[in-house]
């Protein structure tokens, strides 16, 4: 473990392994453990891996309010720097999702290769946008319990709940655990997203987007969208998953990531 002083935040992460960069975005409201199968297959293979916490999330900095995509996405520029690193194969998950988009449109001369994991580039309903709002709100005046009960059997497939308890409770854990001011913050600024779409069409390095058979959130057709868009992208449909197939099912996700990869050596 680790930590960056950068764009006025203290940034806890973990840098495994030596060879080329990828850097993996956590989704809401998780953090950097979420990626561990990943860390553990990829480090040692010719690849330096780097697992942050979000501003606001895990042990980095807090900071209430709203926290937009943009910040989230300069905090990783800033991370690079901080490394020294230059060019880096990039990916997320969900929210992370959304931050690996804003970090294309921000510095895509810097990324050589995309996972987008199970997450969507359309903009919020206004209904939505209202929802977020609201959780931000409760996130903060009741902390985060009744986040964890009413969604872990949509962040996991409800059937993996009691097939994987040390999955579910790995998951439960980083939802309770999430500070509220931060995942709230974080909500706020996402509910306030762009439209990624346009954006994706103009992606030029390999990417791999992957999803969950029964993700609930972002279901198997938001996937197939942005696979259309992309024009160097493959779609990854990971059986016997829902919303986190990364900890679901890790040995094929991690194939289909050791062969985007593998396309980039």
């Amino acid at each position: 473990m680790s930590t960056a002083e950068v764009n006025g935040v203290t940034i806890d992460y973990d840098d495994t392994g030596e060879g080329r960069p990828i850097v993996l975005v956590h989704g809401h409201p998780f953090d950097r453990s979420m990626w561990r199968p990943q860390v553990e297959a990829l480090a040692g293979s010719g690849w330096r891996v780097i697992t942050a916490d979000l501003r606001g999330y895990g042990k980095t900095t807090v900071v209430p309010g709203k926290t937009p995509l943009s910040t989230f996405a300069q905090d990783v520029a800033a991370l690079a720097d901080h490394l020294e690193i230059d060019d880096f194969v990039l990916g997320g998950l969900s929210m992370g999702g959304q931050i690996v988009m804003e970090c294309y449109r921000q510095f895509p001369h810097r990324i050589r290769g995309l996972i987008l994991a199970d997450t969507f580039p359309r903009t919020d309903t206004p209904e939505g946008q209202a929802a977020r709002r609201a959780a931000a709100d409760r996130f903060e005046a009741e902390g985060n319990a009744w986040y964890a009960k009413d969604n872990l059997a949509k962040m996991l497939a409800a059937y993996n709940v009691e097939a994987m308890p040390a999955v579910a409770d790995h998951v439960t854990t980083m939802m309770t655990g999430a500070p509220p001011a931060g995942a709230a913050a974080a909500l706020r600024g996402r509910a306030e997203r762009p439209d990624y779409r346009d954006l994706l069409t103009t992606i030029t390095v390999p990417t791999l987007i992957a999803v969950g058979r029964d993700d609930e959130f972002t279901p198997v057709p938001d996937a197939e969208e942005m696979h259309a868009l992309i024009p160097a992208s493959t779609l990854a449909i990971i059986e016997g998953a829902g919303h986190l197939p990364n900890l679901e099912q890790p040995v094929p996700f991690n194939e289909a990531l050791r062969e985007l990869l593998a396309g980039l050596s």
